[in-house]
């Protein structure tokens, strides 16, 4: 699926990249984090990309599906999404999920809802379900929107440039890595072993 989407950038340019955040807000599976990670590792100097341009088109797109969200929650409200939600992976569940967080956090869950996959979509309809003004799921909105489009552009540049320094550290680690991890499973699984044999001694 990346492959695709990466093809869409490729001949459509930043058309596609803001289309691809606007419709993956409001449901569709893109999976936009990945996306947008990608994007950073495509802006570093002399790539097909410019960072400024790929955040304000990012922002964007991403505030085009959270309008899309809350007037969607507003207009058509939660019946609406009960029935056809699960066309866009918009399912019961996850709707319960983000009820839950909306009850507990109010219109922080909008801020918050960005960094868990399959609340932020829904977040963004309970605030127009709930008749959240305008004005103020804009500011919370856009401030949670712009530090994670930020957050993961930079990732994405970051890792780009670095990416033959931090191959030859996991590669030069990597045996110590997986050593530590082996001895950690076979402590864990005698540990275990004790405790289970110890319960059965306990109960003949």
């Amino acid at each position: 699926m990346l492959d695709d989407i990466l093809l869409l950038i490729e001949n459509y340019g930043y058309i596609a990249l803001y289309c691809l955040l606007a419709v993956g807000i409001i449901g569709i599976p893109v999976p936009d984090e990945i996306l947008m990670t990608t994007v950073g590792s495509l802006t570093l100097e002399g790539g097909p990309l410019s960072f400024g341009t790929s955040f304000i088109v990012c922002f964007a797109g991403t505030m085009t599906g959270m309008l899309v969200s809350y007037y969607l929650g507003k207009t058509v409200g939660k019946p609406f999404l009960y029935r056809y939600g699960k066309w866009v992976k918009l399912t019961p569940q996850r709707l319960e999920r983000a009820e839950g967080w909306f009850k507990k956090y109010g219109i922080w869950a909008v801020v918050f809802g960005y960094y868990v996959p399959g609340v932020r979509h829904f977040t963004c309809y309970l605030a127009g379900v709930s008749g959240v003004a305008l004005w103020r799921y804009l500011l919370y909105a856009g401030s949670g929107a712009l530090v994670w489009c930020l957050t993961f552009l930079s990732l994405g540049h970051f890792i780009g440039r670095n990416a033959p320094m931090i191959a030859g550290v996991v590669h030069h680690y990597l045996g110590l890595c997986v050593a530590i991890i082996v001895v950690l499973a076979g402590v864990g699984g005698y540990i275990y072993w004790r405790y289970r044999r110890k319960r059965q001694r306990s109960h003949s």
